[in-house]
């Protein structure tokens, strides 16, 4: 016996996720406004990295999930107060068919192509000074505090 997952929403979500990129694609370009608000409108990710944002004495740490992407796939930039993490996961292997050449898909559940977070700073962050390494299919990207905003202990002391 077979198992089988059933998701009776997936054809409309998809159609509803191919109607909003024609949209996107077809007139995106006729808003007005500045360049980085005409570049979000216009950018659809296919799917969307899990990501855990931590807050620690001296920085802040965002945890995201990217198996399967080459680091050299991904492009991490600071604009005006936003962080932007954007991408390409490549689809993995394929399966044809060698009588017809036509491609097989049994079962594809792992999302594939690119994927866009944003985050907005807060200005206690030193968006200049920003790292990122990738371990294992996760990337860290740890923001630094500018050492002014941090808090400073006063001690009380007795009369």
């Amino acid at each position: 016996m077979s198992v089988i997952h059933y998701q009776p929403w997936h054809l409309v979500n998809r159609l509803h996720r191919d109607i909003e990129r024609s949209l996107f694609r077809d007139f995106g370009s006729l808003n007005s406004g500045n360049s980085v608000a005409r570049e979000s409108e216009n950018e659809i990710a296919d799917w969307n990295p899990a990501v855990d944002v931590r807050e620690t004495k001296d920085s802040f740490v965002l945890t995201a999930d990217v198996p399967g992407v080459n680091p050299k796939d991904i492009e991490i930039t600071t604009e005006k107060g936003v962080l932007t993490i954007r991408g390409t996961r490549q689809d993995g292997a394929e399966v044809s068919d060698e009588k017809t050449n036509e491609q097989l898909s049994y079962r594809i559940e792992r999302a594939n192509g690119r994927f866009l977070r944003r985050f907005k700073l807060p200005e206690s962050a030193q968006a200049e000074a920003v790292t990122a390494k990738t371990n294992y299919g996760v990337l860290t990207l740890t923001i630094p505090k500018r050492a002014e905003v941090q808090p400073r202990r006063i001690e009380v002391q007795a009369a």
